[in-house]
């Protein structure tokens, strides 16, 4: 298989995320002797300072985690709805859906606790340590990547008569970041440097001052901040203008967790995701709904699995949530796996159908049923989450790394949220808020209706596969609603095209032409539908997509590199050999090891 990198091989450790600074800087701390967990960390915060556009210290992060010799967990980073996020007090507003920006689609903050929970209970690493090259990075500049520049153009209005606070940031000098442009963002380096002082100042103990800083982000200084922020009247997507519901409590009363994985086994590969208050079970219903043979690359292997993706997708709507009724079990048991099976035919769906578990009728908001049902949206300019367009352009929408090391450690984490154009920046700060609370509903009774306490759906879906009940790769994708398209797509290049030097084609399964259906509702507002739509690689091959056409799909053609932002890592438990591969498709994706 053709690539444009060479899969890396090594047994020292190896990285993939979805910016080369922060590659290197995971591989530097496995340099200095800290662990995959350490390394991630510090990625972690490099990304927030150099992919803005992409995620920040706002948003919220899954990530899921196997310490050498222990068995998966996922760590989950995604915040709550505040207490005072009911639906009565949006519909009050005169609104039907959350909006796409502003505080009042803020969830509570997760990531920045996630990310130290994991380094407290898994890394060697002190938060000084860490944190310096997030601090450098913010405080002496980074050259900014072209999609920096190209968001901010895109709101660069909003920023100059509204956000002023980002204005101060990304059109420091009157324009936005041109690419290679050194940008500095010194209010978010002094924000680290007050937190490890004042973690510092909680005691010696390494895992001390870890809980110190954690209590600065519920309690002190930090929180003060976002409390202030979410409170300011915002000009959000609505065109008006709302202050958010996020309080001091809110923040005060969280933590984040680890949860058992939900899980499936296809052919011997056994994939681990987050449950049902992510998009990670339709990736294993997909598995799930796969025929015993495949012919990969054929018109009727891309058939199949674009019907399932929307089998499994239509479930989502249906049954995803952290206020469901149903278990991943159900959803995946051989009995309702079949009836679903069963309705992939020949041609193209264009419906959108949920299943029925245990013979309960399905749960769809109006919204829902009216895009399904082939109503029309006006979609504003610049809402959502800014993921790949319909014409195959990618246009970036968050971020992900993954790292092993030569202990066995590996994880993989999807950080995103608290994007420079989704909130404005807090100033004494130096980042936004997210904005996850838009893919909640505001119907009551859906297991993905807004609720005080409650978990918005989100799309954000890291990867772990396991072989013979060894954990061996680590992997996932920016993408939103495609992140779980493009991943099993390419956990299926792994597994039944060739490897090379005898470990996993990784950076081959990457560089496959791959595809996305929107033939369901966008989780992003403002949560359109386009039935029987797929975007696919032109590189996928004109045969291929003259077959789509005449099995009825609504084929786009994109540009030859333009669909997936797959990263991964993986590792031979019989020989050690480590292996990685980066994503070419935006120029900004690497893989580092040795």
């Amino acid at each position: 298989m053709f690539t444009t990198r060479p899969t890396l091989q090594g047994t020292f450790g190896m990285v993939s995320s979805t910016h080369w600074l922060a590659s290197a800087t995971a591989m530097a701390v496995l340099e200095d002797d800290g662990n995959a967990f350490d390394a991630a960390v510090a990625a972690a915060f490099v990304l927030h300072v150099v992919e803005p556009h992409l995620n920040g210290p706002g948003g919220e992060v899954p990530m899921i985690l196997a310490p050498a010799g222990g068995a998966p967990k996922v760590l989950c980073g995604q915040g709550p709805a505040p207490a005072g996020a009911t639906i009565e007090h949006y519909t009050s507003l005169g609104l039907d859906l959350v909006p796409g920006t502003g505080p009042l689609a803020a969830a509570v903050p997760g990531a920045f606790d996630a990310w130290l929970l994991l380094l407290r209970d898994h890394g060697t690493k002190t938060l000084r340590e860490v944190l310096t090259y997030a601090i450098g990075y913010a405080e002496r500049g980074h050259p900014a990547v072209e999609r920096i520049g190209a968001t901010v153009t895109t709101v660069r209005e909003l920023f100059e008569s509204e956000w002023t606070t980002s204005a101060e940031i990304y059109l420091r000098d009157g324009e936005p970041p041109a690419p290679g442009s050194l940008l500095k963002n010194p209010a978010l380096a002094e924000t680290w440097r007050r937190v490890i002082a004042e973690g510092e100042a909680a005691g010696a103990a390494r895992e001390t001052q870890i809980e110190g800083a954690r209590r600065v982000w519920r309690e002190g200084f930090i929180a003060e901040a976002i409390v202030k922020m979410a409170a300011t009247s915002t000009m959000d997507t609505s065109g008006e203008r709302h202050a958010g519901t996020l309080s001091g409590d809110d923040l005060a009363a969280f933590s984040a967790h680890y949860e058992d994985p939900v899980t499936h086994t296809w052919n011997g590969w056994t994939v681990a995701k987050a449950g049902l208050w992510s998009q990670g079970p339709a990736f294993l219903q997909q598995l799930a709904l796969l025929p015993a043979e495949l012919d990969y690359g054929t018109v009727d292997y891309y058939h199949t699995l674009i019907e399932g993706t929307k089998l499994a997708m239509a479930d989502r709507e249906a049954w995803y949530g952290d206020g469901t009724d149903v278990s991943p079990a159900a959803l995946l048991s051989a009995e309702y796996t079949a009836t679903r099976r069963a309705l992939v035919g020949d041609q193209a769906s264009f419906e959108l159908r949920p299943g029925r578990p245990g013979g309960r009728e399905p749960k769809l908001s109006r919204h829902v049923r009216f895009v399904a049902d082939g109503g029309t949206l006006h979609v504003p300019v610049g809402a959502g989450e800014p993921t790949v367009a319909r014409d195959g352009g990618t246009r970036g929408d968050t971020c992900h790394v993954d790292v092993v090391d030569r202990w066995g450690n590996m994880i993989a984490a999807t950080p995103s949220g608290g994007w420079l154009q989704s909130n404005p920046v807090i100033p004494e700060l130096g980042f936004p808020l997210g904005t996850r609370l838009q893919m909640a509903w505001l119907d009551q009774g859906l297991p993905n209706s807004l609720a005080p306490g409650r978990r918005p759906r989100t799309t954000l879906s890291p990867s772990l596969a396991l072989r013979e009940g060894e954990p061996v790769m680590a992997f996932g994708t920016p993408g939103g609603d495609q992140q779980d398209q493009w991943s099993v797509h390419f956990l299926l290049a792994v597994a039944l095209c060739e490897n090379v030097r005898g470990g996993p084609d990784l950076q081959g399964a990457i560089d496959a032409p791959n595809w996305h259906t929107e033939s369901f509702p966008s989780s992003f507002y403002p949560r359109a539908m386009v039935p029987g739509g797929v975007t696919v690689e032109s590189r996928i091959g004109e045969l291929v997509i003259a077959g789509l056409e005449k099995r009825g799909h609504r084929v786009t053609v994109g540009e030859p590199w333009s669909e997936g932002r797959l990263c991964a890592v993986a590792r031979d438990p019989e020989t050690g050999v480590l292996s990685a591969g980066a994503n070419p498709r935006g120029m900004q994706g690497y893989a580092t090891g040795r």
